[in-house]
């Protein structure tokens, strides 16, 4: 049987919880537009990006099934994970969240879930 500090602190420890998958539901829901900063080639390594435009190519990597978009000449990374659950066309817009970073001296975008992608109607 549980003593009362015991039980107490089960409950705060219950309520701390409940707090920050709370808090991490709604960041996830709201938060990413007030902390991704809009894209551009001045933006640094690591920054959370929003990139909205349209696609002008869609093309499959030659190894391990991942895409690569080009958004208003933007490079986009869309790992295998992500790259299966999304029909993409060229011509569609889209808003997406993502990570930018340098590969081989280019400038990208990697976004690193399918929910971060969103086509524009």
């Amino acid at each position: 049987m549980l003593e009362q500090q015991e039980k107490t602190a089960l409950v705060v420890l219950v309520c701390v919880v409940g707090i920050v998958l709370a808090a991490h539901l709604l960041f996830d829901a709201v938060g990413r537009p007030m902390v991704a900063a809009p894209y551009s080639e001045e933006v640094p390594d690591g920054a959370l990006v929003l990139l909205e435009g349209r696609v002008e190519e869609v093309r499959r990597t030659s190894t391990g099934g991942h895409l690569v978009l080009t958004v208003n000449g933007t490079s986009v990374f869309l790992p295998q994970d992500v790259a299966v659950a999304l029909e993409l066309g060229e011509d569609e817009n889209v808003t997406l969240y993502g990570i930018a970073q340098t590969y081989r001296g280019k400038r990208e975008v990697v976004v690193s879930s399918a929910a971060d992608v969103r086509i524009v109607k």
